[in-house]
């Protein structure tokens, strides 16, 4: 059974920082592609940013040189580092492990409830 416990959110003003931890048990760690998703309300979820068992990583377009992802493989951990945010950035944050198929992502369905940023302005 997979679980998957996401933390580090918070209030926080723009311009500053949050990191965001996800610990995950069971089988999946060290054989699968991790990733950050966000759901701002009245909107999709979108998925943020993907890290390889190897460790390379993608960015949405929204977050690219604001947002790092990382993993430790030891801890069965991924991070989510977030710097200068945005009130953009506002949103339950979610992580999950995805496969790759024909030029895109899909999740899993391992959804924990999350952990909310909010970036007041």
């Amino acid at each position: 059974q997979v679980q998957l416990v996401e933390s580090g959110g918070g209030l926080v003003q723009a311009g500053g920082s949050l990191k965001l931890s996800c610990a995950a048990s069971g089988s999946i760690f060290n054989v699968r592609t991790m990733g950050w998703y966000r759901q701002a309300p009245g909107k999709q979820r979108e998925l943020v940013a993907t890290i390889s068992t190897r460790g390379t990583t993608n960015y949405a377009d929204s977050v690219k040189g604001r947002f790092t992802i990382s993993r430790d493989n030891a801890k069965n951990t991924v991070y989510l580092q977030m710097n200068s945010l945005k009130p953009e950035d506002t949103a339950v944050y979610y992580c999950n492990a995805v496969r790759y198929s024909s030029g895109e992502y899909y999740p899993y369905d391992y959804w924990d409830q999350g952990t909310q940023v909010t970036v007041s302005s």
